[in-house]
């Protein structure tokens, strides 16, 4: 079954959760905005909206160490123009929507002074990042208004792109929908040495793909299905609707990042044409995947190589996710391009299920607010499970479905980089053969993981449904 961006609810789920009284339930699943009740659909298609594609800027190390780097960031809450002659309440870091773009080298010692300028508590979560427990910004590092967080680490793994956002409980959703997160960049000799575009903002570009919707007067409208979290009825890219890229004749390399609450997206080129894969969440696949497209859930990430030297000055292309156009790029004349396709991108040392020292199993169950971890719902002060630090374990995540409902979940564990092992008993896809940390989940699946985590503390594992994830759907494992 393909990773569907809305699972459909039966009209039958609605009679019987009202039989028995379950309805109120979706109560605590409206807004936490104050909803425009004269909002509609705001018909894009038409919409005179046409913008330039956002290249968020990386953000400056302030430390002239080579092998120190000092960052500050500062979540705040501005206005953001999405439409014409409108404003939008929105969050940012060190700006009005998303955050810089945090670059980092393999070995480097990074310290991070987060100053908390919004009027609530928030984190900053390292999202694929093996640090401390402690340095996770998971919810147990709430940053409350007025205060900073400084928390200091050094990266000690393989080049990917990774991305940070808030992790506080309450708020995590809320927080995210109106624009807080950042892409952090890894790099390392491997990265460096690849002969692929590697030019920031010029042939290496971010793609933070969203859905969000708008009333008339531009707010955010922020509703959540009881099942499938808050979706949007409109996709934004780096914070603009339908974007526009101008690129030259030659190869692109976009680091894509689906930071929707809950949505997936399934993206292609409007012709259909082929590109390559070469990264996925933690990392360099082996070997480039050709593809025609990808699928990614709530937290996932990918890196392709699109060659636009096959497309004549003036043509249009359009990155499509289902059915609707997102973005377009416009191809302009030639541009000088040395850059290749490797045939070999890095080598991955395969953790050996033979060393595996205990094998876990975690069910993912329910909808809406009723969601649970074996049948538990999370809890600060409860720790789930225990893992011995440097220990392989197999981790079997099962997503039983019901007769009621299907629905699948992104399940991300913090603090380490997986591989996984098989789908109901078969081989993962190339796509899926290198790190992860972020795996969907579909029903009637039971997918096997290989872990190991390289450092103590204590860490959480969730759905990445991030409505999911604040109604219950997440443990907590200590590393000792």
């Amino acid at each position: 079954m393909s990773k569907n961006k809305h699972m459909l609810l039966g009209i039958g789920l609605t009679v019987v959760l009202t039989a028995v009284g379950y309805i109120t339930l979706l109560e605590p699943m409206i807004s936490y905005f104050k909803i425009n009740q004269s909002a509609v659909n705001i018909d894009i298609q038409t919409s005179k909206t046409k913008s330039t594609l956002p290249i968020p800027p990386l953000l400056e190390d302030k430390n002239p160490d080579p092998n120190i780097a000092d960052f500050t960031l500062e979540p705040q809450e501005r206005e953001t123009s999405f439409l014409p002659n409108t404003k939008t309440r929105t969050m940012g870091y060190n700006g009005s929507f998303l955050g810089p773009v945090i670059r980092v080298s393999k070995g480097e010692q990074v310290n991070v002074h987060v100053n908390n300028k919004l009027k609530e508590a928030t984190t900053v979560h390292w999202h694929g990042l093996e640090v401390e427990g402690e340095k996770d910004g998971g919810p147990h590092q709430g940053i409350e208004p007025g205060t900073t967080w400084e928390p200091s680490f050094t990266v000690n793994q393989q080049a990917a792109t990774l991305w940070y956002h808030p992790h506080f409980g309450g708020n995590t959703a809320t927080q995210v929908y109106k624009g807080l997160a950042g892409l952090f960049y890894v790099d390392d000799e491997v990265s460096k040495s690849l002969n692929i575009p590697k030019e920031y903002g010029v042939n290496d570009i971010p793609l933070v793909i969203q859905d969000r919707s708008f009333g008339k007067d531009g707010s955010f409208i922020y509703n959540t299905n009881m099942m499938d979290g808050a979706t949007g009825d409109t996709i934004i890219v780096n914070g603009a609707i339908k974007p526009n890229l101008e690129v030259n004749r030659v190869k692109m390399r976009f680091r894509i990042v689906n930071g929707a609450n809950a949505s997936n997206f399934n993206l292609k080129l409007d012709n259909r044409d082929g590109f390559y894969q070469i990264a996925s969440d933690g990392g360099f696949l082996e070997k480039p995947v050709s593809q025609r497209n990808i699928m990614l859930s709530p937290g996932e990430r990918a890196e392709i190589i699109v060659d636009f030297s096959k497309y004549e000055k003036g043509t249009q292309l359009s990155l499509m996710s289902n059915k609707e156009a997102i973005m377009t790029f416009n191809v302009k004349g030639d541009g000088k391009d040395d850059t290749e396709v490797p045939s070999t991108l890095t080598n991955i040392e395969r953790m050996s299920e033979a060393q595996a020292t205990k094998i876990r199993s975690f069910e993912l169950q329910g909808m809406g607010h009723m969601v649970s971890i074996n049948g538990k719902k999370f809890d600060m002060n409860r720790i789930d499970e225990t893992v011995r630090l440097g220990d392989t374990e197999i981790w079997e995540i099962t997503n039983p479905g019901s007769m009621m409902h299907e629905m699948g979940h992104p399940f991300h564990i913090h603090g380490t980089q997986v591989q996984i092992l098989s789908r109901n008993g078969n081989a993962p896809s190339p796509e899926e053969s290198g790190w992860k940390d972020t795996v969907y989940i579909e029903p009637n699946e039971k997918v096997r993981l290989i872990v190991k985590f390289n450092k103590k503390g204590s860490y959480m594992y969730h759905c990445h449904i991030l409505e999911h994830e604040e109604a219950g759907m997440m443990g907590q494992i200590k590393v000792e």
